[in-house]
């Protein structure tokens, strides 16, 4: 059994819900034209209650520069985009969350493609699979022909992804996302 240290909050999922959280974290010594965010998914086990699922979401540390985390709550068709802020032992959540619906495609075939990207680490992307809620990592590898960094990601055929980028605006952070169609 794991032992847990830090702080740690939780959350009741409805029945077809599955949310994940992440907590945005500032870039400390940033390099020049680095992200100034990067984005840390928070561990997170859960138990069922009824047609429920409780989850407890754990976060190793906090300080004033990495105290907010964003909410994404995947459901059938639609993603609830929503934020907050840990104080020591509180949680501030939003009142006003952003739905992000989406058309769902559906295929019975079970081919992968491989989607070749060159990465750019001052960008870093993250790619969620709908079905699952797991983030999918790409293989980051250096290509000697053309002497780049280079990553791979499988993706499933005719399946949405959603993917998102923390950015810089105005000293603080928003989020870019969507759900791209990969065929």
């Amino acid at each position: 059994m794991e032992m847990w240290q830090g702080k740690h909050f939780s959350i009741t999922d409805p029945k077809n819900v599955n949310t994940v959280i992440y907590q945005i974290n500032k870039t400390e010594k940033q390099e020049k034209g680095g992200p100034k965010f990067t984005v840390e998914r928070l561990k997170s086990t859960s138990e069922i209650r009824g047609e429920n699922s409780k989850k407890t979401y754990y976060v190793d540390s906090l300080t004033e520069s990495n105290n907010q985390i964003l909410i994404l709550s995947f459901g059938k068709d639609r993603v609830v985009i929503n934020n907050g802020i840990l104080e020591d032992d509180k949680i501030r959540i939003s009142k006003k969350p952003m739905p992000f619906k989406f058309d769902t495609i559906y295929s019975e075939e079970t081919v992968y493609k491989e989607f070749s990207y060159t990465p750019n680490l001052k960008r870093p992307i993250s790619i969620i699979d709908l079905d699952t809620t797991e983030e999918i990592k790409p293989l980051v590898y250096f290509d000697e022909k053309t002497n780049e960094v280079k990553g791979k990601c499988k993706l499933k055929a005719n399946k949405q992804y959603f993917a998102f980028e923390v950015r810089e605006k105005n000293d603080n952070f928003e989020l870019l996302g969507g759900v791209p169609v990969i065929t």
